[in-house]
Parts: C-alpha cells; sequence; structure tokens
C-alpha cells in the first residue's frame, strides 16, 4: 500500500527566469514500446503559459490530452495520459526531453496511443530539439520552492522531496541480477548536462521477465535495438553507455513523471526502488500540498 507523508507546504516562489518554446516543429516516427504500433510525431511551438500537451491528429476532432498529473490513467510499465477518450501512453522519454532542455510550452500532435521508443532513451528527442533551437518567451517560468519534506512509499521503495538551494534528482535501484545490482545516480541541471550525462540512457529489462509481460499485452515493439535486456550472465546486447546506465534511465524516467506538474521543483529528489506510479504519487502529494487549506 502506497503511503503519502507530508510535513510541509510547496508554494511558488518567484520567477527567476523565462518560458521558452521551440523555434520551429522537430518531427519523427518509430514503434511504440507496448503497442507495437508505428507513430509519428510532430513537436511544434506553442504559446507562452500552454505547458505542454499532446494532440491526437487521429481521432476526430483531434482531442488535446494535457501532460499533466491530472490527466494520469495508469502507470504500469510507462506513463499514460488521458483525456475523455483519448489517450497517449509512454510519454516520459519526450517529456524528461523537453523540460531537461528547459523547453516549457510545446504542442506534440501524435498519429496514435503511444509515443515511439525511439533507441530506448531521450537521444534523439533532445539531437533533433537541440538542432532546432529554442525561442524565448515573455512569460516568466514559475518556481515552486520546497520548505519541509514530502514523502511516498511503498514497503521500502520511496521517493521524497527535500528542501534544497536548486533542483537536484538523486536515484538509487537494487537488483539481484549481478550485472545491475545496486546503483545510485544524481543529477542537478545546474551542474550536469542533461543531453549528456542523463538523455543516452536506455530503458532495460530483464531477460527472465520478457515473454511474461508479451502475454499480458505488453513490450510488443521491444526489442534488443530499442531496448538493454539483462539476464543472470550479464547483458544480453552490451555495450552499456554508462557503467550505470539502468539507474540513469530510471532518473530520467522519474524527470519525465515530475515534469507533469509543469516546471522542476527546488528540491533535492530522491527515490529508491521506486516506479512510474510512486513517481506519479509524488508529483500528486507536492500538487496537492499548494492547495489551500
Amino acid at each position: 500500500m502506497t503511503q503519502a507523508i507530508s510535513s510541509g507546504m510547496v508554494k511558488p516562489d518567484h520567477p527567476r527566469s523565462q518560458q521558452c518554446t521551440l523555434r520551429a516543429a522537430v518531427s519523427q516516427a518509430g514503434v511504440g514500446l507496448h503497442s507495437g504500433a508505428e507513430t509519428q510525431v510532430q513537436v511544434l511551438p506553442a504559446a507562452a503559459n500552454t505547458g505542454r500537451f499532446f494532440v491526437r491528429t487521429d481521432l476526430p476532432g483531434s482531442p488535446t490530452v494535457p501532460a499533466q498529473v491530472n490527466a494520469v490513467k495508469q502507470t504500469l510499465l510507462s506513463t499514460e495520459l488521458a483525456a475523455q477518450d483519448a489517450t497517449v501512453r509512454t510519454v516520459e522519454h519526450l517529456l524528461a526531453a523537453l523540460i531537461g532542455l528547459g523547453i516549457d510550452n510545446a504542442r506534440i500532435e501524435i498519429n496514435g496511443p503511444e509515443v515511439p521508443l525511439m533507441d530506448g532513451s531521450a537521444q534523439v528527442w533532445v539531437s533533433a530539439l537541440q538542432a532546432m533551437g529554442q525561442q524565448t518567451q515573455s512569460a516568466d517560468r514559475p518556481v515552486w520552492k520546497i520548505t519541509h519534506p514530502i514523502w511516498v512509499r511503498d514497503q521500502d521503495a520511496f521517493v521524497v522531496a527535500m528542501p534544497a538551494d536548486t533542483p537536484r534528482l538523486t536515484y538509487g535501484i537494487d537488483f539481484e541480477l549481478p550485472a545491475i545490482g545496486n546503483q545510485w545516480y544524481s543529477w542537478s541541471p545546474a551542474t550536469s548536462s542533461f543531453a549528456q550525462e542523463v538523455a543516452p540512457a536506455r530503458t532495460f529489462g530483464l531477460a527472465h521477465q520478457i515473454e511474461y509481460l508479451r502475454t499480458q499485452g505488453l513490450i510488443k515493439g521491444g526489442s534488443l535495438e530499442n531496448a538493454l535486456v539483462c539476464d543472470r550472465d550479464g547483458w544480453v546486447n552490451p555495450p552499456l553507455r554508462f557503467e550505470n546506465e539502468p539507474v540513469r534511465h530510471k532518473l530520467l524516467d522519474l524527470l519525465g513523471d515530475l515534469s507533469l506538474l509543469g516546471t522542476l521543483p527546488t528540491a533535492h529528489i530522491m527515490a529508491y526502488k521506486a516506479s512510474h506510479h510512486l513517481h506519479v504519487q509524488l508529483a500528486k502529494a507536492l500538487l496537492d500540498s499548494t492547495q489551500p487549506g
């Protein structure tokens, strides 16, 4: 059972910088991890204060799905957003690329129900977005200041937001497979490049779980080209991009899920053995803590 422990308020602070959007549209196409369906995505500039949002161009009326915490539908092995009958799944890598590069406002047009996995990381998105460049907007970017710790936990897994002078994410994982084991990684946008240190980290899976997940209708689009696979003898498809690539990818997922708040809180956010579910539960706890009363 997930427990939330809040001992303080999260209050919007005075803005410190201006919002940004893209200079022009970025297009990519690929296969979705779980659906196995090929989709095309176009990321376009958006007006200030509109945030990041998806548009299902394949559905009647092209419904909009906001990239917001309250739009989360489910978090089974990825994060899925929904608005009425429109859904978009596996949004976390693209959203991590956008917030990691400081892009606040973006219209994301997609012609299917799942964002393409690409190579399993955010690197393809980052390269395309960097090549297109950014446009500074007149509106200020809000900053949230954490004044007291806020926790969510499920047995020994947890995510906590703690007061800090600048944003920082720290992640820990612990797997029985020797090739993964116990890993920790810490990243701050103030001191380290998202594009170089986080974005290239690919999603990973455990060989003994693959067949079961496929019988459940999951990872239909997974392959050795878009995911690292580990078994008891080691990595099936080396080499790794980082010695601790798995935990860096978990931090990438956390950043993508936290982007649903609209901006990265000024806090040290630490996660251990967590999941998309716990990431989103913390985001909801942070959001709830800003409400009066």
